[in-house]
């Protein structure tokens, strides 16, 4: 039968479910500019209504209803808006680290400026050509042996600040793999805690909310995919469970770095990484439970976007077809390749003329302008010792054809018209040969620039680089201007990305941040419904009153 006492037990229920509120909206403006916290509410749920079904039922109108209870504490989130953030948030790492690392190259190379290497190598040419006016002053020879010193100091220069920018980026990636490898640890540490709550019943929201938090700062180094687990047990039904992580491949394939049913599966970064010719070759998966497992191995090509692709991309990889690719290795390659190319040029033209004969010295022969090693020509360049030696060695007169035999001089003018020219055979007509030379007559003339001439014409010469004919001014533009292209488009769609992810986080946060105006409004509304309730005790106490103190005095 219905109790007497069916009007408190309803009014207690509601004061302690209404109590439950508040204490939920306090922790709510306590964490109000809490790092990752989500609001919560409390799901109002009716309590069973009286009698049960049953052959013994009481006979009344209806159901009657017994109160109110907390059903769960409920975080109010929406995971399709934590995807899309996480999205966003992974090409944002990726062009962010980009985008940083071709501005910091452009801030080393320093192009178009007066200081750059494009101006000097102008100046160089310039300096040339007033040797040719010139030839037998010291001042001019001065000049031109210091704008080529200026040239091999500047290819040092860039190639060793290129290489100490390609290094500090090995060890950001070595950073970035041990945050990503602690972020994991971490995640998994807290799906051993969620598996270990709800199943019986618990819904451990602040443990959802460092598991939101532990993915959203893991998107932005790899790109991943999530997936849900129900515990086992008894769960209560808004429980979110565990995370399974995946990590995504172009190819569409996932490769499992959490298993958030058991933990078995979940791997890390092997951080004894492969390099192998100055380059990332692949990435390597190991174990972290240490169970045996073997390891997983997938080649940077098949690295999704995000952050860490973006390092590596800037560091260098070895490519499926065994070539080193990346931003710093593609520039030294191409800053090697010119230099190359510029003091090969530089050494064959000066080769074939005449140095500076001195009072009662015959001219000779020229030699090298430049030394280097050809493996590593931009960071060994450097003006040859015998020309810092001595100023007179740098050899700014053309032969004097005169002094070549008739054959001679007709094989002369025909190699100096072809392209390329065989300098091998040139030096052969040039040098102390009876066969080729009248012996009478002088090699060469005092004052003669005719040389010089042909280093300054040197600046409109075809050269090959790697496969890609063209001068040196026009090949350096051509990298200077891909590389600012490749700036302009990562800062464009950092841009794009840094927008969308603000655009996605200002509607995440609309749903899950606390609002003060809002936590202040139903503090009122949860207050008033405690005030309620508890004047409902008191009316149900007035009239227990009533019945055992009023009732029966009939007569007295």
């Amino acid at each position: 039968m219905k109790s007497t006492f069916h009007g408190l037990e309803t009014a207690r229920r509601a004061m302690m479910t209404q109590q439950y509120a508040l204490h939920t909206t306090g922790h709510n403006i306590a964490n109000a500019n809490t790092p990752g916290y989500t609001r919560q509410r409390v799901n109002f749920t009716q309590t069973e209504p009286y009698p049960n079904v049953g052959m013994n039922r009481p006979m009344l109108p209806g159901h009657l209803g017994t109160g109110v209870k907390a059903g769960s504490i409920q975080r109010v989130r929406e995971h399709f808006l934590d995807v899309q953030f996480r999205n966003e948030n992974n090409k944002a790492g990726y062009y962010g680290a980009k985008y940083e690392s071709l501005t910091r190259m452009e801030g080393i190379l320093n192009e178009p400026s007066e200081q750059g290497l494009a101006s000097l190598i102008d100046q160089f040419w310039g300096a040339m050509q007033d040797l040719n006016g010139d030839a037998d002053d010291s001042g001019a020879r001065a000049v031109a042996r210091r704008r080529a010193e200026e040239i091999a100091n500047t290819f040092q220069y860039l190639n060793s600040s290129l290489t100490t920018v390609q290094d500090d980026y090995k060890a950001e990636i070595d950073v970035t793999i041990k945050a990503a490898n602690s972020l994991l640890e971490q995640l998994n540490n807290v799906n051993k805690q969620i598996r270990s709550a709800e199943p019986h019943g618990y819904v451990p929201n602040d443990l959802y909310d460092e598991q939101d938090r532990i993915l959203d700062q893991l998107s932005q180094i790899v790109d991943i995919e999530t997936k849900r687990e129900k515990s086992s047990g008894q769960p209560n039904d808004v429980a979110e469970g565990a995370v399974s992580v995946f990590m995504k491949l172009p190819n569409g394939e996932k490769l499992q770095l959490i298993d958030g049913t058991n933990g078995e599966a979940l791997k890390k970064f092997n951080e004894e990484m492969e390099y192998s010719q100055g380059a990332f070759n692949e990435l390597t998966f190991v174990d972290i439970n240490g169970n045996g497992t073997d390891d997983e191995s997938i080649k940077f090509d098949k690295l999704a976007r995000g952050e860490l692709k973006a390092l590596i991309e800037a560091f260098g990889y070895i490519s499926a077809d065994g070539s080193t690719k990346g931003t710093y290795p593609e520039m030294l390659t191409n800053l090697n390749e010119m230099a190359l190319q510029f003091a090969t040029e530089m050494n064959n033209i000066h080769s074939i003329g005449f140095t500076l004969n001195a009072v009662g010295e015959p001219s000779e022969l020229g030699g090298a302008f430049f030394e280097f090693d050809p493996a590593n020509a931009a960071a060994t360049l450097k003006v040859h010792s015998d020309i810092m030696g001595n100023l007179n060695k740098i050899t700014a007169a053309g032969v004097n054809k005169d002094a070549l035999t008739t054959d001679a001089r007709a094989e002369y003018q025909t190699l100096m018209k072809e392209f390329p020219k065989n300098y091998e055979r040139i030096r052969e007509l040039l040098a102390d040969d009876g066969s080729f030379r009248n012996q009478d007559i002088p090699k060469s003339f005092s004052g003669d620039g005719s040389n010089a001439l042909l280093m300054s014409n040197a600046k409109d010469t075809l050269m090959n680089f790697n496969g890609q004919t063209a001068t040196i001014k026009s090949f350096y533009q051509s990298v200077i201007g891909e590389m600012a292209v490749k700036t302009q488009e990562a800062g464009r769609m950092l841009g794009s990305s840094e927008s969308l992810r603000g655009n996605v986080e200002f509607q995440r946060q609309s749903v899950s941040n606390v609002s003060l105006d809002e936590e202040m409004t139903m503090m009122i509304q949860f207050q008033h419904a405690y005030n309620a309730a508890a004047r409902n005790i008191t009316m149900v106490d007035e009239m227990l009153d009533r019945i055992i103190n009023g009732m029966g005095v009939v007569g007295r």
